[in-house]
């Protein structure tokens, strides 16, 4: 007789008396690891779910009851993403309770640019060799963000497949769900000539370009994570894994009052591969790059690497990772309330939609 353990969703075959057989923990599976992940699991999210959620973890899918209150047309909205290479800097640094946070805070970006308010998220993580205490670090990330932004964590699979991922390293990715209503959808048809374009601030590379980055600095360079840079106040492993900021503070009470016309989150393809995405089709978003200052690492990056101008504003976010589309009228209410954030251009009417990015 078999029965099975749950694994934050991940479901094992043990004996009956819950312990793993010899020939199964030789092919590389830990079913003992893993019970200690599904424990430290539920003490990290003890107390972070919101009403909405049904049921608890260990079901075979996540329960969650909407609420539409004010809600006339309600709209899901959905996204999926992944960390990239990041990981393998928290691989290097032997720090795994950021890599979460990056992910949801990411997601949330994504559908927040559609004008989405976040409900709930799924994740994914493979590994090679489980390790619970690593499991348990990337999983508190994942309950800082939904703590903070009140979205319920609603379920997730570990998967622990030896022979496929290396020992010690992992893949994560996840699933969001949001809702907005049909009328307030954002889309950017509402952007034209004459709107001002206003920055946001990032707080590093966020989530992308971290394959040239490490390229530039671990194989060009041959720095190691430990080591200070001149310019940069902590070692290049932790400015390589600072948090990637999440917006939806300062720019969800601005459509709540239909400030704003267009957004853009600057992730892969850099600034012209993610504006162009939301432009109409006779609109062109000049980009003044010398409105602002771009963060010292990617000045030392341009510089370690020998990087052309154009390619680094096409791989990373140089400081500047939300952007928004909105009526000259409406700038200094924005300004007044996002502290930091500055304008950074202004669209024209064109015959064919266009980024033009001014050096």
């Amino acid at each position: 007789m078999n029965i099975y353990i749950t694994l934050h969703g991940q479901y094992y075959l043990t004996n009956r008396r819950g312990r793993m057989s010899d020939l199964y923990k030789k092919s590389g599976v830990d079913i003992e690891e893993g019970e200690k992940t599904v424990s430290k699991i539920k003490n990290i999210l003890h107390g972070i779910q919101n009403k909405n959620v049904l049921e608890g973890i260990g079901g075979f899918g996540g329960l969650f009851s909407l609420d539409l209150n004010g809600i006339k047309n309600p709209v899901l909205v959905s996204s999926i993403d992944g960390v990239g290479t990041k990981l393998k800097i928290a691989f290097m640094s032997n720090k795994h309770d950021t890599v979460g946070e990056d992910l949801l805070n990411h997601c949330i970006n994504d559908i927040l640019v559609q004008g989405a308010k976040p409900l709930f998220f799924l994740d994914y993580i493979g590994t090679g060799r489980l390790s619970s205490d690593v499991i348990a670090e990337i999983i508190k990330g994942f309950a800082r963000s939904c703590k903070k932004y009140n979205v319920a964590l609603l379920g997730g699979e570990t998967a622990e497949m030896p022979g496929f991922y290396s020992d010690n390293e992992y893949d994560i990715a996840g699933c969001i769900t949001g809702i907005v209503d049909k009328d307030k959808i954002i889309t950017g048809e509402k952007i034209t000539a004459g709107d001002i374009i206003i920055g946001i601030p990032s707080t590093g590379l966020h989530t992308n370009g971290y394959s040239l980055a490490r390229h530039i600095i671990f194989d060009i360079k041959k720095f190691k994570v430990d080591n200070y840079i001149d310019g940069l106040n902590n070692t290049i492993g932790e400015e390589l894994l600072k948090v990637h900021r999440c917006y939806y503070d300062e720019v969800y009470p601005l459509l709540e009052k239909d400030l704003i016309n267009g957004m853009a989150h600057i992730t892969g393809g850099g600034f012209k591969g993610n504006i162009i995405r939301v432009l109409p089709d006779n609109i062109c978003a000049n980009i003044n790059t010398k409105s602002w200052e771009p963060l010292t690492i990617f000045k030392l990056l341009k510089k370690w690497g020998n990087v052309e101008t154009e390619e680094m504003y096409r791989v990373f976010n140089m400081g500047i990772g939300f952007i928004l589309f909105v009526n000259p009228n409406n700038v200094d209410t924005i300004l007044n309330q996002i502290k930091d954030a500055i304008v950074i251009g202004e669209t024209t009417k064109t015959d064919k939609k266009a980024v033009n990015l001014i050096y």
